[in-house]
């Protein structure tokens, strides 16, 4: 799996254990695609603090994945189910994951 894809995934699980600036630099970087220079000079920071947050937040998100695991029990729950159930309750269950 691509790792961005990978931790856009953890992110979704586990946002609300990260900060709220922590949450703003995934987003800026991940979501709204702005590169570590625009984030710096947004945040009036340096490129190199902006870089070294995203590696922490991202080894953060890869530690609670390893501890917790809701990712991939989610992608187990989802592979026992698949087939085997209609896509509205699908759709539902993927919500409550």
């Amino acid at each position: 799996m691509d790792k961005t894809l990978y931790l856009n995934n953890l992110y979704d699980c586990y946002q609300e254990l990260l900060t709220d600036k922590q949450q703003h630099y995934f987003e800026d970087y991940y979501f709204n695609n702005l590169s570590l220079s625009e984030m710096a000079e947004n945040d009036q920071v340096s490129r190199n603090a902006v870089y070294g947050q995203l590696k922490l937040i991202e080894k953060k998100l890869e530690e609670l994945e390893e501890k917790l695991q809701l990712y991939k029990r989610r992608e187990q729950i989802l592979k026992l189910l698949d087939g085997h159930i209609t896509e509205e309750l699908k759709s539902k269950l993927i919500d409550l994951l």
